[in-house]
């Protein structure tokens, strides 16, 4: 078992192209790889792992196959803290037997679960090395699929390697100053279970708008396409966050577009999205 940290973006496919430029340009980058990925998702008809917050894929990456199961984990500054255990296997199918000494081999009929949708892209690696640590960052460019449908998939996720936690946020925020990026909490495996029809994202309450909250739920708008409703009321502690980070003005202009109803997907085409999200990620809750 290892534990991941790590922040991803989504961006549009001609932000990404700037995002890989830039990333390129970093004192102490260097290129790595590019692979060609076919991540298969697994479930049960009635979605018991989606259920417990649990991701279980097999990956096809050139000639080698890959199981790998991954709780969501939490969340901290921004990034996503999770468990993760991975197996090689023999071709692109579920080995089930791998399972049994894992919690998920203690409450799941393994014998029902079956592929529930793909994820499909080509990743370009990008390593960064400084005095704080070594981040790897995965380059992601392709589409989910599910049931004959298929979405956009274009990520930049950022995972530290070595080093101090605090680089991860550094380098996304200093991406988050050239090109726009949004701060995606929803996972490739929530946008597959979303399209499979397995996975109906819980709204958050304007009650409880914490900055948490609030981060949470612009994710959960992303991923239907639209507006994340809110009053000005609810948004009061999310202002007097931004103005401690010194993003008032990236919230000023956030805050206009939520209130006059633009979809989220529309508002994270503008830099102050992603500027506001990731200032205040590193505050949160």
């Amino acid at each position: 078992m290892a534990e991941e940290l790590e922040i991803k973006l989504s961006l549009s496919p001609e932000q990404q192209v700037a995002g890989l430029c830039w990333l390129l340009g970093q004192p102490g980058s260097s290129r790595g790889p590019t692979k060609a990925l076919v991540n298969r998702y697994y479930d049960t008809p009635g979605g018991d792992l989606n259920r417990q917050k649990v991701a279980l894929r097999v990956r096809r990456a050139g000639d080698r196959f890959i199981q790998t199961l991954k709780t969501q984990g939490e969340f901290v500054d921004g990034a996503h803290r999770r468990q993760e255990w991975e197996w090689p296997v023999a071709e692109m199918a579920l080995n089930p037997a791998l399972l049994v000494d894992t919690p998920l081999g203690q409450g799941v009929d393994l014998a029902a679960l079956s592929p529930v949708f793909e994820t499909n892209f080509e990743r370009q690696i990008v390593m960064l090395e400084d005095e704080s640590g070594t981040i790897e960052v995965a380059v992601d460019a392709g589409y989910v699929m599910a049931g004959g449908a298929q979405r956009p998939l274009n990520e930049i996720e950022f995972e530290l390697k070595s080093g101090h936690a605090d680089g991860l946020g550094r380098r996304a925020r200093s991406l988050a100053a050239q090109v726009p990026v949004f701060l995606n909490l929803v996972s490739k495996a929530e946008q597959g279970y979303f399209m499979a029809g397995l996975h109906a994202p819980a709204d958050v309450s304007e009650a409880e708008l914490s900055v948490a909250g609030f981060l949470r739920g612009l994710s959960v708008a992303w991923l239907r396409g639209e507006p994340l409703a809110v009053n000005p009321e609810a948004l009061s502690a999310i202002e007097a966050a931004a103005g401690a980070r010194g993003v008032s003005a990236q919230f000023e202009v956030v805050r206009r577009g939520l209130l006059s109803g633009e979809s989220v997907p529309d508002l994270a085409s503008s830099a102050e999205l992603g500027q506001l999200q990731l200032a205040l990620a590193a505050s949160a809750p």
